[in-house]
């Protein structure tokens, strides 16, 4: 389960589907994420063919990273089965 966000237009899209503060050709994609995402325990559910998960390192060690599109990342992190700190960003 979700349980908290740190990009507020990435909180506002997967609670009531709005595509303010995303960018809108990501709607789709980023709607499978969230929703496997919040189904998830553990970081390795995300691991579906093509999403690319991977652990991040440096200052967001203990991150994990999934393709959007392009540059654009969803990174989150895990406390017990619930993830965390779920970012959308352009991080290259």
């Amino acid at each position: 389960m979700i349980k908290n966000f740190r990009h507020r237009g990435i909180e506002q899209f997967f609670l009531t589907g709005s595509k303010a503060g995303i960018q809108p050709h990501h709607a789709a994609k980023l709607a499978r994420l969230l929703t496997q995402l919040d189904r998830s325990k553990v970081p390795e559910d995300m691991n579906v063919p093509g999403w690319r998960l991977h652990p991040l390192v440096g200052d967001l060690n203990g991150h994990w990273s999934v393709w959007v599109n392009g540059h654009w990342r969803l990174t989150f992190a895990f406390e017990s089965e619930n993830a965390v700190l779920v970012d959308y960003q352009d991080y290259h």
